[in-house]
């Protein structure tokens, strides 16, 4: 059986993809310049950075979700 995402995971999940799709109107500009970077070029590095920090919260709380259900599985076998 299937279990369904938690909501947080869910969101977690959401945030880099929120940040980097529906965002461009807001840093769809060549200056200022950051670090050298273009801001747009800058703004799509910081989330490809900051992915990895949101999926790993979102596995953190699919853990504790799994952990707290009642015959849950950690590592999913049975």
């Amino acid at each position: 059986m299937v279990r369904k995402p938690t909501l947080p995971a869910l969101l977690l999940g959401l945030i880099p993809f929120v940040g980097m799709c529906f965002t461009v109107p807001l840093w769809d500009r060549i200056y200022p310049l950051v670090g050298g970077f273009p801001f747009n070029i800058f703004w799509l590095m910081l989330w490809i950075l900051l992915t990895p920090l949101c999926l790993w919260g979102a596995y953190l709380f699919e853990k504790r979700a799994v952990s707290h259900h009642p015959g849950g599985h950690q590592d999913g076998a049975r």
